[in-house]
């Protein structure tokens, strides 16, 4: 039995606002190190949060002796490299969603964590939402029957004014975009909550704002990436799943509130979850949607609750619970199997995009 868990972090973006604070709350979780391309940016998170080591060097992070567990948050470019050199260094890793820049990467990460005896994760915390949790355990057990259809909506305003500034997220090169950054979730969710493949996909993507100005050189570039897609799915037959369908909306351009919603419908009812993890049932026969209680997650201090940060929290408790006991297995957390699953699932809704046709798996 481990006293303590050591953890390496690489990024300052959601890592600074979530996951730091997040394992900070943990009892026996402890991080030491934290790199960012910009030493000045690791610096500064190091100060905040009383972190006795920073680099500009990702590398170094992952090389310390006392670093058990590396968490790797930046732009989907780097993930195949580092999760690799982690791996060759014997670090656990807990990767950020999309797992790498397409399957052929995810694949290659995925063969190498199963060479070694490490804990290999993907950061798909929506999963650990309570009511995320007791809704699948109310789909398998029968309460809506066999699934016919699934709706994902996923709206936010984020990226809806043009005066948002070029980044990584604008950029196809580095891995941004909402496919990539929502869509991932959302594949993951359905499968998740389904038990079943999807079977085929047909996606149109759209990039609704064209230009932005880059914050360094104060140049306008182009927008290479979505911020809208929109998705029609069909789902292998399944234990909980006959025949059945779905349609996913995603936009990070929509005004005016933050929506995460996601609806199964049944041959005896629908189930209703959002952000938070709210649950709703309907049953066949009733006209409309009943309350299920239930604990909802607690969160991190300072973060706005959108869901993500809560989830992570309970996906932070149980990882370190794991690495404490010596185990490499985290119950209901997304493995690299099914990251890579993901992954196929973006490379089809891309081609699918590309060409106008239906792409089947």
């Amino acid at each position: 039995m481990k006293e303590k868990v050591r953890i390496g972090i690489i990024g300052t973006g959601f890592a600074k606002t979530v996951q730091i604070p997040a394992f900070q709350k943990i009892a026996g979780a402890e991080v030491v190190s934290v790199a960012s391309a910009h030493s000045a940016n690791a610096e500064r998170v190091a100060r905040d949060f009383n972190i006795a080591h920073y680099t500009g060097d990702w590398r170094e992070t992952i090389k310390r002796e006392d670093v058990d567990l590396i968490c790797i948050t930046t732009p989907p470019v780097f993930h195949k490299e580092m999760t690799l050199f982690a791996f060759g260094c014997g670090k656990h890793v807990l990767c950020e969603k999309p797992m790498a820049m397409n399957a052929a990467e995810a694949r290659e990460m995925l063969e190498k964590s199963a060479e070694k005896n490490v804990l290999a994760l993907i950061d798909h915390e929506l999963r650990f939402l309570n009511g995320r949790q007791k809704a699948r355990q109310l789909i398998q057990n029968g309460e809506i029957g066999k699934i016919r259809h699934a709706k994902y909506n996923f709206r936010a305003p984020h990226r809806g004014s043009p005066d948002a500034p070029w980044n990584w997220w604008s950029d196809i090169e580095s891995g941004g975009g909402a496919l990539g950054a929502i869509g991932s979730h959302v594949f993951d969710s359905l499968r998740w909550f389904t038990g079943a493949e999807i079977s085929s996909v047909f996606c149109q993507m759209q990039t609704h704002v064209k230009e932005r100005r880059d914050e360094k050189s104060g140049a306008m570039r182009p927008v290479t990436t979505d911020d809208e897609n929109n998705l029609i799915l069909r789902f292998a037959d399944g234990t909980f799943t006959e025949d059945a369908t779905a349609n996913i909306s995603t936009s990070m351009v929509e005004y005016p509130a933050y929506q995460n919603r996601v609806e199964f419908f049944g041959t005896r009812g629908a189930i209703r979850v959002e952000f938070n993890g709210e649950i709703f049932i309907g049953k066949a026969g009733e006209e409309s949607w009943r309350k299920v209680e239930i604990d909802l997650n607690e969160g991190v201090e300072g973060a706005r609750n959108t869901g993500w940060n809560n989830g992570f929290l309970a996906l932070a408790a149980e990882i370190v619970k794991s690495l404490k006991e010596n185990k490499i297995e985290v119950k209901d957390a997304a493995t690299f199997a099914d990251g890579y699953q993901v992954q196929l699932l973006m490379d089809a809704a891309r081609q699918s995009n590309a060409t106008d046709a239906i792409v089947k798996l």
